[in-house]
């Protein structure tokens, strides 16, 4: 007997495993890259401007850690707001925070929460400099989220 053929297998093409790298110039064509050739090395998000009322969040630094500096910025440091900074992963962190704050203040302090896409850069270094393979590198999107965390000014 014979498989059943379907056409919906028959139209896809089989390739190795790869990652298709864009060209630098914007063409349609795509060059591929065998991922075990190169090593990622994720650069640094660019960053705004840091001010002193301005927390980072990151997924490494305790929790406890970062929300008792951003109490010591609301409460000793003398600002009445402070903007707390997420991307990607620490998203659901910063909310947290700027959550927790808020609860400990019992409702003193108000929330202003605006989203945003960062585009971050990655290298891709080859493993053997010896052979022919050139540096590259790849552009991504993440998500990022800016947590505005204040006293509302009394009326």
């Amino acid at each position: 007997m014979t498989e059943p053929h379907s056409p919906i297998s028959a139209s896809i093409p089989q390739t190795t495993p790869g990652i298709i790298m864009p060209p630098a110039d914007g063409s349609g064509t795509g060059v591929e890259m065998d991922p075990v050739e190169y090593t990622l090395r994720k650069r640094l998000p660019r960053k705004l401007p840091k001010r002193r009322n301005d927390v980072y969040v990151n997924m490494k630094t305790d929790f406890r850690a970062q929300l008792a500096r951003c109490q010591k910025l609301l409460e000793g440091g003398g600002h009445r707001e402070i903007c707390v900074h997420g991307l990607g992963l620490a998203i659901n962190r910063a909310i947290n925070i700027a959550l927790q704050l808020q609860a400990s203040s019992q409702g003193a302090l108000q929330l202003a929460a605006n989203t945003s896409t960062v585009e971050l850069v990655d290298d891709l270094e080859p493993e053997d400099p010896d052979e022919a393979g050139e540096p590259m590198t790849r552009t991504r999107n993440n998500s990022a989220i800016h947590i505005k965390v204040f006293y509302p000014d009394p009326q």
